[in-house]
């Protein structure tokens, strides 16, 4: 099932203007550690941090979707990141599936590679985050 793409500035929007709107970010414990989270307090809200898949040996996370899905509500904008837009649109699609209202952040967190190999676009380069 297909999801819509949101660019990082309709991301935020959307969470600024919807007080139900849930962001859920499927990256890797060790990419919220080394790389950074998104900081959604300056909304009072807090990021959802469920694995799609586990650090270090990439397997799949058998309890996404009830890990991810719980306490949501089928209406409720459920905004799904990664780094780039790949993982957290298959997530999202997973959540879809289960009736959930997903939308993909496509440029993820850290966004794509330029032609000098630096990460450009992605939520940390234009929205507020936080490293541990």
């Amino acid at each position: 099932m297909a999801i819509p793409d949101l660019t990082i500035d309709e991301a935020w929007t959307m969470l600024e203007g919807d007080e139900r709107a849930v962001l859920i970010d499927v990256r890797t414990r060790a990419e919220w550690q080394f790389v950074g989270v998104p900081n959604v307090a300056p909304l009072s809200r807090e990021v959802r941090l469920v694995e799609w898949t586990r650090y270090p040996d990439g397997s799949s996370n058998p309890s996404f979707v009830a890990d991810a899905s719980a306490g949501l509500d089928p209406d409720q904008p459920v905004l799904m990141l990664c780094r780039s837009g790949v993982r957290s649109r298959a997530a999202g699609e997973a959540l879809a599936a289960v009736g959930l209202n997903t939308f993909n952040v496509a440029n993820g967190f850290e966004g794509d590679l330029d032609a000098n190999g630096h990460r450009q676009g992605g939520w940390k380069h234009h929205l507020p985050w936080s490293q541990s």
